[in-house]
């Protein structure tokens, strides 16, 4: 196939557009909005754009960062922390707990949000937020680039011990409504956010011969 079509580039001599393209390629992404606690007891909430589901039994979620900020120094230290579905609703609050704030301020009381105290885990929940995982630290990997030279990221996997969800997410038929939560995602750039919505959806049918996982 001809690439006379494409526009090609090396990261590592840089990309020659007008912005970076890769988050924007990939994406939406959904959010890891997630709270932390110190040992002495300050709670810590952010959100990262790098972040996604990698195991379903056990289950298992994780996000990146960009230097060891103050969650990864939590998790760390703790072991423990809980991820909060970022809504419509919550998207001011959500950004607002993005903010620099010295580590002894709290984004619960900056965001205007209301902490609830985990069954599992000894970090508080966003109550706000209609679904929340508790996790178990399982991994925290300092990442490396193809020369196998560590780089200032880090990979913070947990494993989820403990679910909430709201009631209202859940038919009658026992089925958890996405669309009802209205969750937000991150899409490319400093400042865009997108929604799903049903009236986008499509299906598929796995081909023969293979069977989905409830």
């Amino acid at each position: 196939m001809s690439t006379e079509n494409y526009y090609y580039y090396e990261p590592a001599a840089g990309h020659g557009l007008a912005h970076d393209p890769l988050k924007s390629i990939i994406g939406p992404r959904p959010i890891g909005w997630i709270s932390s606690v110190n040992s002495a007891g300050q709670r810590n909430l952010a959100p990262y754009s790098f972040f996604n589901c990698f195991s379903d039994r056990p289950p298992i979620i994780g996000f990146s960062s960009s230097g060891w900020k103050d969650s990864v120094a939590n998790i760390s230290e703790t072991g423990e922390f809980v991820w909060n579905l970022a809504t419509r609703p919550l998207a001011m609050a959500m950004n607002n707990s993005s903010a620099t704030l010295p580590p002894e301020h709290d984004e619960f009381l900056f965001a205007g949000l209301t902490p609830r105290a985990g069954r599992r885990v000894d970090v508080d929940c966003v109550a706000e937020s209609p679904v929340n995982f508790e996790c178990k630290l399982t991994q925290c990997i300092q990442l490396t680039n193809a020369d196998g030279a560590t780089i200032d990221n880090w990979l913070v996997l947990g494993e989820v011990i403990a679910v909430h969800i709201s009631n209202e997410l859940i038919n009658a038929e026992g089925i958890y409504q996405a669309m009802t939560a209205q969750p937000i995602l991150r899409g490319g750039g400093p400042t865009a956010y997108y929604q799903v919505s049903d009236d986008l959806r499509f299906d598929l049918q796995r081909p023969e011969g293979t069977q989905p996982r409830k």
